[in-house]
């Protein structure tokens, strides 16, 4: 349940552009009047059977299912999410995961893991930090993620992985649309994410240019992602946090939608690809007392790094 301040908070934001405010009178249909926090009808990934989960951020199952090359069997599920914050949330909230390590490229975690997530688990590596971070393209390159990913096996051989890949999320490596006219404008100017800048049309960009760059973006990573799943021993399952709407329709307001805002539940957002792929003997699980220590990272570091991604 919302409270009345956080109900004004998101009228308020409609009301700055009809485009918005349409997008707030889907939210508030699809969370059922602010009733719930997240996709109450997706799957619970903690409950699936895996021993390493490979999360590729804002990876739409149609998307997956054309590019991938991987081996294993893939099919489809229902997310809990049309945001990271809503996935973090629907699946990881208080609870105790002392058999779990969550290897992450996203500072979404790190930015409400106290105040908002407050899991449990047995450790959280941040390679978005300075080590993992990649100035150049503002974000973590899929081929660190596979560093930290397969150091973490090693460190952690009898846990449970989840490696939360940032790509095909925004921003997209190498391409033209890096530009500084594509990056979060000053936060003292409006608060927004580049996806709200396209749907506004305060950014215009073909959608063929976007979609070729998201689509880019995925075969960027796939190959990091095939050499986790030769490398990893037991079951891997390779899925997505949400979609990405590239301009198609939402409802009940047929606007054109981009980007993952969180509470439009469509099928572009909450449809996943779920890949199972085995290789050598299953890992045994074990919990184990938890190794999470006081982060010192900043929360301009934090902001920092939320911004480069494409975050307000």
């Amino acid at each position: 349940m919302y409270s009345l301040s956080q109900l004004r908070r998101g009228l308020r934001r409609g009301l700055s552009n009809p485009t918005l405010l349409a997008r707030e009178v889907n939210r508030a249909y699809h969370r059922r009047l602010y009733t719930r926090r997240y996709n109450t009808a997706g799957v619970d990934v903690v409950a699936e059977d895996w021993d390493t989960l490979v999360v590729l951020d804002a990876c739409r199952y149609d998307l997956f299912a054309e590019r991938h090359d991987l081996p294993g069997e893939l099919s489809t599920r229902v997310s809990r999410a049309a945001h990271t914050s809503e996935f973090l949330l629907g699946n990881f909230h208080e609870r105790e995961l002392l058999d779990t390590v969550y290897v992450t490229a996203s500072p979404i975690l790190q930015r409400g893991y106290d105040s908002k997530y407050r899991p449990t688990f047995h450790a959280v590596v941040n390679v978005w930090e300075e080590a993992g971070w990649d100035d150049e393209s503002g974000t973590v390159l899929p081929e660190t993620m596979v560093e930290y990913a397969l150091e973490a096996a090693r460190e952690y051989p009898r846990k449970r992985l989840v490696v939360h890949f940032m790509q095909p999320h925004y921003p997209f490596i190498g391409s033209e649309l890096m530009t500084e006219e594509m990056s979060v404008p000053d936060p003292e100017q409006f608060t927004t994410d580049i996806w709200t800048e396209l749907m506004t049309g305060r950014i215009r960009v073909p959608t063929d240019e976007v979609w070729r760059a998201y689509r880019d973006n995925l075969d960027r990573a796939l190959p990091h992602v095939e050499r986790l799943l030769a490398e990893l021993s037991g079951k891997t399952v390779v899925t997505s946090d949400h979609g990405n709407m590239i301009g198609e329709r939402a409802r009940p307001i047929p606007i054109r939608e981009w980007g993952h805002p969180p509470g439009v539940y469509t099928p572009e957002l909450t449809r996943v690809p779920w890949l199972e792929h085995t290789a050598g003997p299953r890992r045994t699980i074990v919990a184990e007392a938890s190794e999470e220590t006081e982060d010192a990272v900043t929360d301009d570091v934090v902001s920092d790094r939320l911004r480069h991604l494409g975050y307000a």
